[in-house]
């Protein structure tokens, strides 16, 4: 990987042109060695913080996605798809001057890091999936998945309610009520600071860019479970153990497309593991990178 030393930390947006003129936004917190950090949703990069501390170990590369938060709005919706992605993801690495590059993803974000490994595999250095999304690869998650990761949590006292409303969703009958009552589910604890969070993040979404991301073709999975296996970097997979999005099963179906993949599961987690206990996390994630 190249020297670090010329990046200039920032809490505000840097700007770069992608393939397309499409101005797309980045900023930078901490000190050391550069991680890029890809979003899920497709959302803004805000909502990931400071992963929970790991920006005392590494130098975070937060990026907007193209339509969200500070980054352009192209003209062609199209582009915004996962697979077209890839190409935004090469432009940042070119811009910041990197032979290579640790990746961080979180959520939806996975889908684009992994068709991003499989094409440009001499391009990453260590990838590191947080909770991952397994659409780009064709894994399936199924509601007895999800429905049976949610009944870990049977104890709490908003379970009832959320456990309804998560049948209706996996049964395909969700209104806007239920997604919102589900929301304690993304999260180990859901206390002032998991409200605040949700709150902020459910403001990020353009539905017609969420649409454009997954649209037909943004996935190939034959191709990139291929192209995976051929992909002998390390790779972390952290997910949690309370996460309806992420259940076991189809996290261990993932771990073994890698050959050198390594699975941690963090205890009591939900969907954003740096809230949850960002000791354990960043443990985890820094002793990976390091």
């Amino acid at each position: 990987m190249t020297d670090s030393s010329s990046y200039v930390p920032s809490y505000v947006p840097s700007y770069f042109s992608a393939y397309d003129g499409t101005r797309l936004a980045y900023d930078v917190l901490g000190e050391g060695r550069p991680l890029v950090c890809l979003p899920g949703g497709p959302q803004d990069s805000v909502y990931l913080g400071d992963l929970g501390g790991v920006s005392a170990h590494r130098r975070l590369i937060r990026l907007d996605l193209r339509g969200t938060g500070r980054s352009g709005l192209p003209d062609d919706l199209a582009s915004c798809r996962c697979d077209r992605l890839v190409d935004d993801v090469e432009a940042l690495r070119g811009h910041l001057g990197l032979d290579r590059m640790d990746l961080l993803a979180h959520s939806g974000g996975a889908n684009l890091a992994l068709r991003y490994a499989g094409r440009h595999p001499g391009r990453v250095d260590r990838l590191a999936l947080i909770t991952p999304s397994v659409r780009a690869v064709g894994i399936g998650i199924t509601g007895d998945d999800r429905l049976a990761t949610a009944r870990l949590r049977a104890g709490e006292p908003w379970f009832p309610a959320a456990y309804a409303a998560l049948r209706e969703a996996v049964a395909g009958r969700a209104t806007d009520a239920s997604w919102q009552a589900i929301a304690p589910f993304s999260y180990g604890r859901w206390d002032a600071v998991a409200r605040r969070h949700q709150a902020a993040e459910a403001e990020q979404m353009n539905g017609d860019v969420v649409a454009a991301f997954g649209a037909d073709g943004a996935f190939d999975p034959p191709a990139t479970r291929a192209e995976l296996a051929r992909f002998v970097r390390p790779v972390l997979l952290l997910t949690g153990e309370v996460d309806p999005a992420a259940p076991p099963r189809a996290m261990k179906e993932l771990n073994g497309l890698f050959p050198q993949g390594e699975l941690t599961v963090q205890a009591g987690a939900g969907h954003f593991p740096w809230l949850d206990d960002p000791e354990r996390f960043v443990a985890v994630v820094a002793g990976f990178l390091e």
